[in-house]
């Protein structure tokens, strides 16, 4: 079990509840490429129950402007955003850029200019994200953004499983943000293996060593994009450049 005295401390919960992380993904270092998969699907623009509270879309961008140019410095990120599509509802995959250095800026514009629609191919998406970190040669991060499950048909277990077996080393998070999981999709086939134990996207972590982390706020979110993007499990969140300037 890593040092959890590292984390924030408001993830501090949501990791002791037996997650872990392997050596592997520990000797990874802070210099591995990473992706971010953010989801612009339609749910992100749904209000619930309650009109009061405002959009998902609205908070993860408050988050992502926020938790972004914290951790750019540590290792070079790349974007995909998945749902927008004037057409097929699921054929919205959207690779904006492969990883670079100080992605901060891209990807806040990214996200500010979204159009949520469509739907969630999760397993879709993760593989081509895999794809862009050139993950059978090179290791590699992915960090998943989503609000729920799948619902392209994907099968993002097999994916996982899949990805684990062929990449050289590859780690995915998955990041829960006000995750809602429907538990009848039809078009989320792998759903049904998963009752009790949440959304089928936590496959996709558990299965290459990764976390999942439930985020129902946006500081709950920003720190989870930290410890998934950052450095933290060297117990340090502040960027090399940020500690030159102290």
């Amino acid at each position: 079990m890593f040092a959890t005295k590292a984390l924030p401390a408001r993830l501090v919960t949501a990791f002791v509840a037996g997650l872990s992380l392997p050596a592997h993904a520990l000797a990874a270092g802070c210099a591995t490429d990473a992706m971010l998969v953010f989801d612009g699907s339609g749910s992100m623009i749904e209000y619930g129950f309650d009109y009061r509270q405002v959009t998902r879309i609205k908070e993860a961008r408050q988050a992502v402007a926020t938790a972004l140019p914290q951790v750019e410095d540590f290792r070079r990120i790349g974007l995909l955003i998945y749902g927008p599509n004037t057409g097929d509802s699921c054929a919205g995959l959207d690779l904006r850029f492969a990883p670079r250095p100080q992605a901060a800026q891209p990807i806040i514009s990214a996200v500010n200019d979204l159009n949520p629609g469509g739907l969630t191919p999760l397993a879709a998406s993760v593989d081509v994200a895999a794809q862009a970190l050139d993950h059978r040669r090179e290791p590699g991060i992915i960090v998943v953004v989503t609000d729920g499950n799948e619902t392209c048909g994907g099968l993002p277990c097999a994916t996982a499983d899949r990805l684990a077996a062929e990449a050289r080393d590859l780690t995915i998070h998955v990041i829960g943000f006000r995750a809602i999981v429907d538990f009848w999709t039809w078009d989320n086939p792998e759903q049904e293996a998963h009752t009790g134990k949440g959304s089928v996207a936590r496959c996709l972590a558990d299965r290459t060593g990764g976390l999942y982390v439930s985020a129902d706020t946006v500081d709950t979110l920003i720190e989870a994009l930290q410890v998934t993007l950052g450095c933290p499990l060297y117990g340090d969140t502040t960027s090399p450049a940020t500690r030159r300037r102290g």
